[in-house]
């Protein structure tokens, strides 16, 4: 955008500003960047219990302007009793981000997913967190520096103003005033601790039974009941108006911020300054600290109110603020669109995330299934009829429905459960792609809507390979020929297809699993 457009622009918004009327922000919106560059929906959330070896979220629903009444004091409390509101049409599939999304010269990859380890949506990969592995001992599974370029240190103080002064341009030329830049700085110094978390590797990861232990939790079932009872008319209202099932939105509630409970105590804008000041992954914090500043001047939530993870993913839908833009619904019908203390807002947004994300109305995420005995193993697309015919039964004993395709998915290999996995699956992913993430929310989900826990064993005694391990697999398979990318540690699709085709040519079972058993055939390989 040329220095003459945002001169425009900031004279409108500023003439608005005088007149009492919020800043016209769509007229000065360049088209989003990316809401997480690890292809997630939220935000480095901070909730989603990172996972074992791995992979985001505008306009109110019922339409109404917002009030442009500013949001002063401490945020509203949760309400003692469900808050209703009035069903209208899902939002348009309009983006309202504020930055394109383009590559950052000279920059690693960072839109590959691990497959394995939870990123959170609505954020970049290894979500971080405020919150203590005490609150959620599945948060000790991952970092946000997993396989990242060491971060460039602050240069102090004079550094960090040298900073503010060059955003603030950019700020005004989205439509923030000079009163709300001044009020979001006003007495901010960069966090040291947030130059720590993000140095800090994670050497090994936990397998996904251990991550789904914690995620899965009984404690967490019941509290997920109970907020299921409590919230029944919001979410049958959510349902039906995105055509998302409630059990899934509750599985995401309840793996990002255990249905509300700890959403993150970090100063977003303290949080995302510091990101940003250092240069960390580029522009993409400073992208996000800009439309977090929007999301201020926009009067959604106080200055005072705007708390998350220290990687700036907040409310209860733990929403980067990029994901804010794109996905928060104003659901109570209130003017504004608050995910940190709003149950209709936090679950509608939720909802609208997964709705604009491509979610398939009807149609399961999935279901645990029993293979029959000399199974193959060659096979793993098809509809629902055609895994029926080849004996593929669900292990709960219930019927495969009757329509959809799906795909094999052994989360630990040949040697644990199995399951038939949807398309909706795929979409659980683009909230946090990690397939242990989305297996979580689908599992939370199917228990809070009573179903059992998983039937089959895990092969508890085949350790997941670490990180140095899961690089030598890659090196091994691209050494073969095979494309799988960057030789990263991270690993997705590629990955898989190119050994499940190894482990068929040498005769073993083609499961595509990376575990210690496939390294061990990839190092005897001649």
């Amino acid at each position: 955008m040329s220095y003459r457009v945002h001169w425009c622009l900031a004279v409108v918004g500023a003439l608005a500003l005088a007149l009492g009327a919020p800043p016209p922000v769509r007229a000065q919106l360049k088209p989003l960047m990316p809401e997480n560059p690890q292809a997630g929906p939220a935000g480095p959330a901070l909730g989603a219990p990172p996972i074992p070896g791995a992979s985001t979220t505008g306009r109110s629903t019922s339409g109404k302007p917002l009030s442009g009444k500013v949001i002063t004091g401490k945020p509203k409390p949760e309400k003692a009793t469900p808050t209703k509101y009035k069903a209208s049409k899902p939002i348009p599939d309009k983006d309202l981000s504020l930055f394109p999304k383009k590559p950052q010269p000279g920059k690693p990859d960072t839109t590959k997913p691990d497959a394995t380890k939870p990123q959170s949506r609505a954020t970049p990969a290894g979500k971080a967190s405020s919150v203590s592995a005490a609150d959620n001992p599945a948060l000790t599974t991952g970092s946000l520096a997993a396989g990242e370029p060491r971060a460039p240190s602050l240069t102090g103080d004079a550094g960090f103003a040298a900073f503010l002064r060059g955003l603030w341009p950019i700020a005004r030329a989205h439509g923030v005033s000079k009163a709300t830049f001044d009020l979001a700085f006003d007495g901010v110094e960069p966090d040291p601790k947030i130059a720590e978390l993000t140095r800090k590797q994670a050497e090994f990861v936990k397998p996904i039974w251990t991550y789904l232990d914690g995620a899965v939790s009984d404690q967490r079932v019941q509290r997920g009941r109970e907020m299921a009872a409590r919230w029944a008319d919001t979410l049958a209202t959510v349902e039906a108006q995105y055509g998302v099932d409630r059990r899934v939105v509750l599985g995401v509630w309840g793996l990002e911020t255990n249905f509300g409970s700890f959403t993150g105590g970090k100063d977003v804008i303290r949080s995302l300054a510091t990101l940003a000041a250092m240069g960390y992954r580029g522009t993409y914090f400073r992208d996000e600290l800009v439309t977090a500043l929007v999301i201020l001047q926009q009067k959604h939530v106080s200055r005072e109110a705007m708390k998350g993870s220290w990687a700036g993913a907040m409310g209860q839908t733990q929403f980067m603020p990029s994901s804010f833009m794109r996905f928060a619904v104003d659901a109570d019908g209130d003017g504004h669109k608050d995910i940190w203390t709003s149950v209709p807002d936090a679950l509608a947004s939720t909802a609208n995330y997964l709705h604009r994300n491509g979610w398939k109305p009807g149609l399961p995420w999935g279901m645990e299934v029993r293979l029959p005995p000399r199974f193959d193993w060659r096979v793993h697309k098809g509809s629902f009829a055609h895994w029926a015919a080849l004996g593929v039964r669900r292990a709960d004993g219930g019927p495969m429905p009757r329509a959809g395709e799906a795909g094999l998915f052994l989360p630990a290999g040949a040697n644990g459960p199995a399951f038939l996995v949807t398309a909706n699956f795929a979409v659980i992913k683009r909230y946090n792609a990690s397939d242990a993430y989305a297996l979580g929310v689908a599992h939370l989900g199917d228990r809070l809507g009573g179903a059992g826990p998983i039937v089959a064993e895990w092969p508890v005694d085949e350790p997941p390979l670490d990180k140095a391990q899961r690089v030598e697999l890659q090196q091994r398979l691209s050494a073969m020929g095979y494309d799988i990318g960057e030789a990263d540690g991270r690993l997705g699709s590629k990955t898989r297809e190119a050994l499940r085709d190894f482990q068929a040519r040498r005769g073993h079972v083609p499961d595509g699993y990376p575990g210690p058993l496939a390294l061990d055939a990839l190092r005897a390989a001649r």
